[in-house]
């Protein structure tokens, strides 16, 4: 993250979203910009409280270079015919 409540934190991407209407995307991190959701009652369990990771604006996440563990912006370089992604920081290859 590289801002809001949770700045400076790190988590894997388990979902990418997209808001058609807007043409906006989210991300949901896990670990990041948890949320609390109350659960009613049901027949045969209790209620109650879980937390979850919420969706985001991708503009607030940045990958992490695999050198430095600083967060980087995304390059591109053609090795033959692959294409590959590459960190600005430090030059390394994005896997």
């Amino acid at each position: 993250m590289i801002s809001g409540k949770d700045k400076g934190k790190t988590g894997k991407i388990i979902q990418v979203l997209k808001n058609n209407e807007t043409n906006q995307h989210f991300v949901v991190v896990e670990g990041v910009n948890m949320r609390k959701k109350h659960l009613r009652a049901a027949k045969s369990e209790k209620g109650r409280t879980i937390e979850l990771a919420a969706p985001m604006h991708i503009s607030n996440v940045m990958l992490i270079d695999p050198e430095s563990q600083k967060p980087t912006r995304v390059g591109f370089k053609k090795e033959g015919e692959k294409k590959q992604r590459i960190a600005k920081i430090s030059g390394a290859t994005i896997v």
